[in-house]
């Protein structure tokens, strides 16, 4: 899915952000869902893909979450949120309507300013 020259370390100017909202619990193929997004954006060539625990929130169930020492719920909101050049991110589509099932998936366009890794990292 990338394209030769065209890959992360070029990463700058108009670009998609993709942010993926699910519950903690979500899982998929045995594993958290939000760690599969992540693994998955990873080898399919994404510039990045960061996972944000939310403290509390609700979705298209109404059920509201907490992390409230009083409440019993454990299923926290989870936001996973990747940017990287649109054709990349629509690229990625297909692969997150596959693997969420109930959540909610948004594009915005966004403008990346700095996109730098640490000097002499390597992806491995």
């Amino acid at each position: 899915m990338t394209l030769p020259g065209d890959g992360p370390a070029r990463l700058h100017g108009t670009a998609l952000r993709v942010t993926v909202y699910l519950g903690e619990s979500d899982t998929a193929n045995g594993r958290p869902l939000y760690s599969e997004i992540v693994h998955r954006a990873r080898a399919a060539g994404l510039a990045g893909a960061s996972v944000f625990r939310g403290v509390e929130g609700f979705g298209a169930s109404s059920r509201v979450h907490t992390s409230r020492l009083l409440s019993l719920s454990e299923d926290l909101p989870v936001a996973v949120v990747i940017v990287d050049i649109e054709q990349h991110v629509r690229g990625f589509l297909p692969v997150l309507e596959e693997l969420v099932g109930e959540g909610l998936i948004t594009l915005d366009e966004v403008e990346v300013v700095r996109y730098a890794g640490r000097p002499g990292s390597a992806r491995g």
